[in-house]
């Protein structure tokens, strides 16, 4: 279970980065920074964990309490355009400055999922598997997945063949079949190896 024991040893405000939307053959990347309360509670800290480990009814349970407890949040993207021309891992990164930009205030150091630090002033600690040791960046990755499957949802309103409501925009059975019968949409990340694999 992830803890606050590396935001306690560098003290001040800690802000956890994370990002989701990396794999999928549709929709933006989205990142989100938290800077988790003073007054972090121990309901608070039992809610949060690796979105991957947690249902959606859990995940919404954990957003809707970290909105209500004065924890900080940012939230960036970038788009499947920004995917194109600069790939994806650059875009995600971009989508991280932008969710730490989105920050209230700057904080005084960063932990990021991952072994790629945003390429910031601010100083960052990169953690591979963080959002599985870190409180904060389990709680950026619960707002970070919670956010972007909602756009795809809505998304999914829009273009209803591809079955983004429940894939997210991952390459599932339904999506890469709905790609070949109707093509891809303006929300297709075009040039993307897994798209071009699926078609």
């Amino acid at each position: 279970m992830p803890d606050f024991m590396r935001e306690a040893v560098l003290g001040g405000r800690v802000a956890g980065v994370d990002e989701v939307g990396r794999g999928p053959l549709a929709g933006p990347v989205l990142a989100a920074a938290v800077v988790l309360p003073v007054g972090l509670t121990t309901q608070l800290a039992e809610l949060l964990d690796d979105s991957k480990k947690l249902s959606p009814k859990k995940r919404a349970a954990a957003l809707l309490a970290l909105r209500g407890s004065g924890a900080e949040i940012g939230v960036g993207a970038a788009s499947v355009g920004e995917i194109y021309r600069m790939n994806i891992l650059h875009a995600s990164l971009l989508a991280m400055r932008r969710a730490i930009a989105a920050l209230p205030a700057a904080p005084d150091h960063v932990l990021v999922d991952g072994n790629k630090a945003p390429g910031i002033a601010i100083p960052c600690t990169t953690l591979i598997g963080g959002d599985g040791l870190s409180l904060s960046i389990a709680a950026a990755s619960i707002v970070a997945k919670e956010i972007r499957d909602k756009l795809m949802q809505r998304l999914d309103a829009r273009y209803p063949h591809y079955g983004w409501a429940s894939n997210a925009g991952y390459a599932a059975a339904i999506h890469r079949a709905a790609i070949v019968m109707y093509g891809p949409t303006p929300h297709h990340r075009r040039g993307f190896g897994p798209l071009l694999a699926a078609l």
